[in-house]
Order: structure tokens, then sequence, then C-alpha cells
């Protein structure tokens, strides 16, 4: 499995329903969410990003190409631009949030900010992650935007292609080609995951049971001293009295 688990947009706007719905958006969402929740100790991290728009400019456009220009979507704050309830209790392991295009069209997650202000790339080479698996919404535009510039940053990539949908078939496929031509990975989440150990949950398993055994230990030193001293501290000639045990 990956250092990080990368979700691409996946925002009501783009799903079914929304403003530019994309045909299997609903479904990505649903089984992104219960990827991440089913893999989340394999992953050292998991990360989204997200279309945040104010004023983009002529990305927006009335009598959009559906190229260059789209129809609103994912305005700051708008309904639109919420994550897709189908991502579920995944949505507590998000630990940074990425958001972009405010005031200009923006396509890669990596020209996105999280709330501190830093960027994706700075933000994962700080956390020493070093291998990305990417899934999201579009297949053949935020998500291929995504990828490319994880490349050229220097991440090893692989794409959940059962975990990406795109606008359409034809550019989709492109995309994927495109993709893995630079270098990424193509591969179904069922068969990234086959095989792999569960990152940290070992470890974490035996870090608690020493911590467990350290407070057993400490407690029973506490004890034993607490009874030394309650000894120590009766009169003489006391010792027909009955005891009162340590903590009494």
């Amino acid at each position: 499995m990956a250092d990080a688990l990368v979700l691409v947009d996946i925002q009501n706007d783009f799903c079914e329903g929304g403003a530019m719905g994309v045909d299997g958006g609903i479904g990505v969402a649903a089984r992104a969410g219960a990827h991440a929740l089913a893999h989340r100790g394999a992953y050292a991290h998991i990360v989204a990003t997200a279309d945040w728009h104010i004023d983009p400019g002529d990305h927006f456009s009335a009598q959009p190409d559906f190229v260059e220009s789209w129809p609103v979507h994912c305005v700051a704050d708008s309904p639109g631009a919420e994550l897709r309830p189908e991502l579920g209790p995944a949505v507590p392991l998000i630990e940074a949030l990425f958001r972009k295009g405010e005031y200009e069209a923006a396509y890669s997650g990596f020209e996105g900010t999280a709330a501190d202000g830093s960027g994706l790339a700075d933000w994962l080479r700080e956390r020493g992650a070093a291998s990305l698996d990417v899934a999201g919404i579009a297949t053949d535009y935020c998500v291929r935007a995504t990828v490319l510039d994880a490349l050229r940053a220097g991440f090893d990539v692989t794409v959940l292609t059962d975990l990406v949908a795109g606008v359409a078939p034809e550019s989709a496929r492109r995309a994927l080609a495109e993709m893995e031509a630079a270098g990424a990975t193509l591969a179904e989440a069922g068969e990234r995951a086959q095989g792999e150990p569960v990152r940290d949950e070992p470890a974490q398993g035996e870090a608690a049971q020493k911590t467990a055994q350290q407070g057993a230990v400490e407690q029973g030193t506490a004890a034993q001293k607490t009874a030394q001293q309650g000894q120590a501290d009766q009169p003489r000639g006391s010792a027909d009295q009955p005891r009162r045990r340590a903590g009494e």
C-alpha cells in the first residue's frame, strides 16, 4: 500500500444530480469511502482535494465549451462544494483538505492549499510520504492533473482505476493512458490491497501492550510503597490494631 491516499474532488457538484455530475460519481464516492475505511491502518495519511471557487473568471461560463469553460460549480461554502455524504465514516480520517481554484481554474490538487496554507507536495514531504494512491473525480481532468503533477514532483503514484470516474469514456481512457505513460501505475483497489500488511497496527498493539505492562508495574510499585509507608507511620505498640490497607 502507498504512504498516502489522495481523494480528488469527491464533491456533490461532480456527482449525479450536481451542477457537473459525472456518471458513476456517487459510486466512486461510496467505494472510495469504503476503501479508505477498510485500509485506514495501511495508509500513513489520507488527504482530500476540493474545488473551492469564489470568482474563477472565465472558468465559469453561461455557454460553456466543457473543455476550458464550465457551468458554475463548487462555489465556496455552497452545498455543491461539500464532500459527498457517501464518503461517510471515512471523512474523519481525512487529515487535511486542499482547496483550489478560488480565483482561477485549478485542476490539480497540487494547486490547492490546506487550512494552514501549506501546499500538498510540501505537506506530504514533511510527513515522509513518497508514494501515493489516487482516487476521485474526474479521471480526465482533476485526477489526471493531480497525478501528472505528483509524478513531476517525484512521488510514486498508483491510480486506483475502480475508484475514479471520467467525464467521457474516450477522454477518460486517453487520460489513463497518458498517466501510465508518464510513470503512474494503474491498478484496481482490490489488487492494490491484496497481500499488503497493515501499517502501524502491529506496532501500535505492541506499544499498547508495553504501556499496559509498564502501567501495571508502576501501579504495583506505588501500592507497595504506600503499604510500606503505612506500616512505618503506625505508632509503636499498635501491632494488635487492625492495619489499614493501602488506599483505604
